[in-house]
């Protein structure tokens, strides 16, 4: 034979049994290594039997951890109180009821919600939900009378509307039956109101002004230049009047029901008084005075409780209160009885401007918002109480003072809620004035 084939046939030989002792090995560890999976598959079930508890006590601890840094973070201010949940969008509106019990917010989600404050502090809240007709965004809700009524500003392609949605009485089928439970219906409605232009505010109180028959009078400004007045209960037209300043910004009626203040395109704020006749009726609506001082646009204003005072932010960077208890009719102009300069900066040093103003029912803070920064003043000494500088993760919205102290815990405080942009609607403790 060749001795080059005979070497050939050597070197193949010992190849093959090289490579069958090396396959031989790898597929031995192989079937070892699936022999020991599958015994580990079979034995996590009389571990669990063993130490039942332990796995699930230390998924319970790690979840309440999580929580925990998750209240943490969203609570990063010492004054935020709580976070009421549930809007699936951007929440333009808020309101609180008279007996400061109920809180109902507008969501561009097209749903209004009322939520029942037994407790500020209650871990979840429990909600009333009201749908809008198709097509329907809620900007802006105000309560009517007492809390089973309410009045929903809404937009659409064709307009603004306004919808009064109340309780229907509870109803059985039959005596055998419990009565079912109350569902809110619409008690009036009104399409295309204010020439199809948009709703920018919308407030309301109990009139208690004069010979004024107690009934809630809601006020609604549109993005023209009109005002109109409502009746709660019954959406009767009460009134209109115009600014004739170009286009408004926002509208508000003093607690009593005696005063319409307006802020709008320019430096003036126009005044009106609503006139009650014998029987309690709104008589007419007749200007009243005008506000002169500031330099640039009002941004925003806000009546205090007693119905004497206006408070007025501009963007001239001023806060002004105007005694406006004066005898307007023999000519008296209102008086100014402070001005003071915003004391909210940018990182320039430039003074901002607030975006939104509300006082607390016993007319000592007043509540001021630029963008996402929520700000407290004390109305005595001008001074800042506090500021939350990211309150919201977006634009605050709207703020609003519950008009009474809410069950806090053991006790009561007064709250502040303000509504945002980021879809949540945050609940704030009163700052000391100490």
């Amino acid at each position: 034979m060749d001795p080059v084939l005979t070497v050939m046939a050597v070197s193949i030989l010992l190849g093959s049994l090289i490579a069958f002792a090396f396959f031989a090995s790898y597929f031995g560890k192989r079937k070892s290594e699936v022999q020991s999976i599958a015994k580990s598959e079979l034995q996590p079930e009389p571990k669990k039997q063993n130490k039942p508890s332990q796995p699930k006590k230390s998924h319970l601890k790690a979840h309440s951890h999580s929580h925990a840094d998750k209240d943490q973070n969203k609570r990063h201010h010492p004054l935020d109180l709580n976070t009421l949940k549930g809007h699936g969008d951007a929440v333009t509106g808020l309101c609180f009821s008279s007996d400061a019990r109920s809180l109902a917010t507008a969501c561009a989600d097209g749903v209004v919600r009322i939520f029942k404050l037994e407790d500020a502090s209650s871990k979840s809240f429990k909600f009333l939900r009201i749908n809008l007709p198709a097509g329907g965004n809620p900007t802006a809700v105000v309560f009517s009378d007492d809390a089973s009524s309410i009045v929903v500003a809404s937009q659409t392609l064709n307009g603004s509307s306004l919808y009064m949605y109340g309780e229907e009485k509870p109803k059985a089928s039959d005596e055998t039956k419990q009565p079912k439970l109350p569902l809110p219906e619409i008690k009036w409605v009104h399409q295309k109101v204010h020439e199809k232009k948009a709703i920018l505010t919308l407030v309301g109180t109990n009139a208690s002004y004069g010979t004024a028959d107690g009934s809630t009078i809601v006020v609604s400004c549109s993005e023209g230049t009109d005002i109109m007045l409502w009746h709660g209960r019954t959406g009767k037209i009460l009134g209109n009047v115009d600014t004739n300043q170009l286009k408004n910004t926002m509208a508000a009626i003093s607690p009593n029901g005696r005063f319409i203040a307006a802020a709008a395109f320019t430096a003036d704020v126009k005044v009106w008084e609503v006139v009650y006749s014998k029987d309690g009726s709104v008589k007419e609506v007749s200007k009243a005075m005008q506000l002169k001082g500031h330099k640039s646009a009002v941004t925003w204003l806000c009546f205090t409780p007693n119905s004497e005072q206006i408070i007025t932010a501009s963007k001239d960077g001023s806060i002004r209160i105007w005694n406006i208890n004066v005898r307007y009719h023999l000519d008296e102009d209102p008086k100014t009885l402070k001005v003071f300069s915003i004391p909210l900066h940018d990182s320039s040093g430039a003074t901002l401007h607030y975006d939104r103003l509300s006082i607390s029912p016993d007319g000592r803070i007043l509540a001021a918002t630029h963008g996402s920064t929520l700000q407290w003043l004390s109305v005595e000494t001008e001074k800042v109480l506090d500021t939350a500088d990211k309150a919201h993760d977006g634009d605050i919205t709207w703020i609003s003072w519950a008009p009474k102290a809410i069950p806090l815990g053991d006790g009561e405080a007064l709250v502040l809620a303000t509504a945002s942009v980021d879809k949540k609607v945050k609940l704030w403790a009163a700052p000391s004035t100490h």
